[in-house]
């Protein structure tokens, strides 16, 4: 499998490995200082595979690269969060340390 940012349709999309078939996607908004994270969807004959897991570690990966927090208004993305706190920081309501701390 494998996760790539398709900008033009504002989403991270999984395909399958075999033929490049689109399995799963992570839609989003982008804007100037954050990113959110809207709506998943997968396959239903990928569903329970960890597929939407997959999907949602590699683009929560590429948005910390880009340095972007997240928004995660989409359930899946928020529960996902919320039970890796290696990725509590992503979050866009988690508190953020100033220079004068």
């Amino acid at each position: 499998m494998q996760v790539r940012d398709n900008p033009a349709s504002s989403r991270y999309e999984i395909t399958d490995g075999e033929g490049g078939a689109v399995i799963g996607f992570a839609a989003y908004q982008k804007a100037e200082r954050l990113i959110v994270f809207t709506h998943t969807e997968i396959d239903p004959g990928w569903e329970g595979k960890g597929v939407g897991s997959r999907l949602v570690r590699a683009a929560l990966d590429d948005v910390r690269r880009q340095g972007l927090p997240v928004l995660p208004t989409c359930p899946f993305v928020q529960s996902w969060m919320q039970r890796h706190p290696d990725y509590a920081d992503l979050d866009y309501r988690a508190p953020r340390s100033t220079a004068t701390d």
